[in-house]
Formats: C-alpha cells, structure tokens, sequence
C-alpha cells in the first residue's frame, strides 16, 4: 500500500472515530500532498511517489518543531501541545529515524570509506549520507557529528 493511501485511510478512520487531535492534522497532510501533485502536473509528473511524501511530511515537521521553539519562548503552552500531537500524528507516517549511536558508527562508516581527513571533504561525506540514508538519518544531527569526527 503506498504512503499516500495509508495517510487517507488513517484520515477515514480518525473522521470515522471523530479524533479531533488525528483527523485535522491528516486533512492538512493530505492537501500538502495535493499541493505538490498539481504542482508536479505543470511540471509534467503524472503522480506524486512515496519519497516526495515523505520530503513533504519532514517539511511539516520541521515546520512544526520551529512553530514549538516560538511558543516556548513566548509561553504559550496550549499552542505547544497542539503542534507536539500534529508532529506525532505526522511521524506516524515517516520511517523510523535512527538513534544518536547508529547515527555515529554510520557517520564514521562513510567518512573512513569516501576517505575524508578534512573539513573540506564534508560534502562529499553528507552527499554519500544522503544518496543512502536519506530517510533514515537526521541530518540536523548528522551535520554535528560529522564535523566532531572531522575536527
């Protein structure tokens, strides 16, 4: 089943269930992926994959993580409980994102195979990251420990 007909089924259920913290979120998930297939059309894509989903659903999410530091900061806890419940209902749908160790030995991994001694070959370390773990990584972290095993 592709990604998108899990989100709309998972949407069904929840208006079926009247979830008011589920049903809203997946509605918002489900236009952004509407969004971008009649974006796609003009472009002469045909239909959205599951990968550009998963692009729009951490967009999302790194939307919603920098909506929380604001409402942190100004104190507004019941905006910041709103946008931590959408960011779960959200990553309900994204693979699972590896822990801190994993995210190291893997860095390490490819920093020893592409060779890189320096800060100059950084780019060359994240460009093989991404073409292999794009999904799995989180790259805010990975960026970190790259230059801690760099420096």
């Amino acid at each position: 089943m592709s990604l998108r007909n899990q989100i709309e089924k998972k949407l069904n259920q929840a208006l079926k269930a009247k979830d008011k913290n589920t049903y809203p979120t997946l509605r918002l998930v489900v236009s952004a992926i509407k969004d971008a297939e009649i974006a796609g059309r003009t472009k002469g894509q045909k239909e959205i994959s599951d990968s550009d989903i998963t692009t729009i659903l951490k967009k999302m999410i790194k939307q919603r993580n920098e909506s929380c530091e604001v409402y942190k900061k100004a104190g507004r806890n019941e905006l910041l409980e709103n946008e931590t419940k959408e960011i779960e209902v959200i990553n309900a749908f994204l693979p699972k994102q590896l822990s801190e160790d994993e995210t190291k030995k893997i860095c390490a991994d490819v920093v020893k195979s592409v060779g890189a001694s320096s800060m100059k070959d950084m780019g060359k370390v994240m460009g093989a990251l991404k073409s292999k773990h794009s999904d799995t990584l989180d790259f805010s972290k990975v960026s970190t420990i790259i230059k801690e095993l760099l420096s």
